[in-house]
């Protein structure tokens, strides 16, 4: 995902030469006031700077995970420590000494900003996606960062599931986030996170997989106009691709389809990156619509409970006037999906093969 420096400063070149004119620094979503009261009842998440200066570690509250079991504690809050724009971020599982578990224990972690709105949803923004299959994730930080403040509030939850014998407490799911400090010349262009689930609006986003091949997919249209400079994608198993359309046009824009693994490891959608000599990203805008749809091939011959799944997720570099919508915290879509973030209560576990079959 990342390219060498020379390269990087001719793609830069390039931009210039192909738009004479353009401002680098991309429009960013307005700050809105906080919404503290529906947080209050959270745990709060440790956020804090590591001793490299160069990272900030996210880190939910511990829990238990036993054999054979799935985890999903309520959600955490917290707010970052510093000014500064995140280029990468890698997910790891420890143990109560420290230790670090097999990350196939993580399922997935999510990471919000509720006080901000997503691109194709008036929900709470998206900021980051982990899994055992994302691997360490990080963009050019020379041209891109996604801009955080101090006191920044963030929502954060995860999954972690255990089919294994062998139970584990003191469990912690940790977020290492590769940042450049404020006041930097660097990045050259400010980006957003942004995602598109097949399981949007509200709700859960994994659903039951039938045997044999089906298709699932969702439709929107972003609240702004901008480019989309790189896109991943989570499947599940038997996920055999993922796909962004153009639903106004019928244009296929992007396709992933999980890479071949070795036995006992996690496949991994490779991620496509928008920049070149010609420019740089792929022009959206909100007067069309855009559809994700996902394929499976369940060969089992049965169903699989929860055992589907499909979200593409990237970076976005809204245009340069482009005014970001605020949220609306009395809008039922926004309060529907914030209670599902937050799963308030005491934290759930079922046998591992109630909740995602065989993945």
């Amino acid at each position: 995902m990342t390219r060498a420096l020379p390269q990087l400063l001719i793609a830069v070149a390039a931009l210039r030469l192909v738009a004479p004119g353009f401002n680098a620094w991309s429009a960013v979503p307005a700050r809105h006031a906080t919404h503290p009261e529906p947080f209050r009842t959270l745990d709060r998440t440790t956020i804090t700077l590591s001793s490299k200066g160069d990272e900030l570690i996210l880190e939910l509250p511990p829990m238990d995970l036993p054999a054979g079991s799935v985890v999903e504690p309520p959600a955490s809050l917290g707010e970052f420590p510093v000014n500064g724009s995140l280029y990468g971020f890698r997910a790891e599982v420890l143990d109560a000494h420290g230790r670090r578990l097999p990350i196939e224990l993580l399922h997935h972690m999510n990471v919000m900003n509720p006080n901000e709105r997503e691109l194709f949803l008036p929900i709470s923004r998206r900021l980051l996606a982990a899994g055992k299959e994302t691997g360490e994730v990080r963009f050019p930080w020379l041209l891109f960062g996604a801009p955080v403040r101090a006191g920044e509030q963030v929502l954060a939850n995860a999954m972690v599931h255990n089919p294994s014998t062998e139970s584990y407490h003191g469990v912690r799911v940790r977020l290492i986030l590769n940042y450049v400090p404020e006041r930097r010349p660097w990045p050259l262009f400010s980006v957003l996170p942004w995602q598109l689930d097949v399981g949007f609006p509200v709700g859960d986003k994994s659903f039951d997989l039938p045997a044999g091949r089906s298709e699932r997919s969702y439709e929107g249209s972003p609240a702004v106009p901008g480019k989309m400079v790189m896109v991943g994608a989570h499947l599940h198993e038997y996920g055999r691709a993922i796909e962004l359309w153009d639903a106004t046009t019928n244009e296929l824009l992007w396709r992933g389809e999980p890479s071949t693994a070795d036995p006992g490891e996690a496949s991994t959608i490779p991620i496509a990156t928008f920049w070149g000599l010609k420019g740089i990203g792929l022009p959206i805008t909100p007067e069309h619509r855009y559809r994700v749809r996902v394929i499976y091939e369940n060969s089992t011959g049965h169903s699989i409970p929860s055992g589907g799944m499909g979200v593409i997720a990237g970076i976005f570099m809204p245009d340069r006037k482009a005014v970001w919508p605020a949220t609306n915290p009395s809008d039922s879509l926004y309060q529907q999906d914030l209670r599902h973030f937050k799963r308030t209560g005491k934290p759930t576990s079922a046998p591992v093969s109630h909740s995602h079959g065989s993945h």
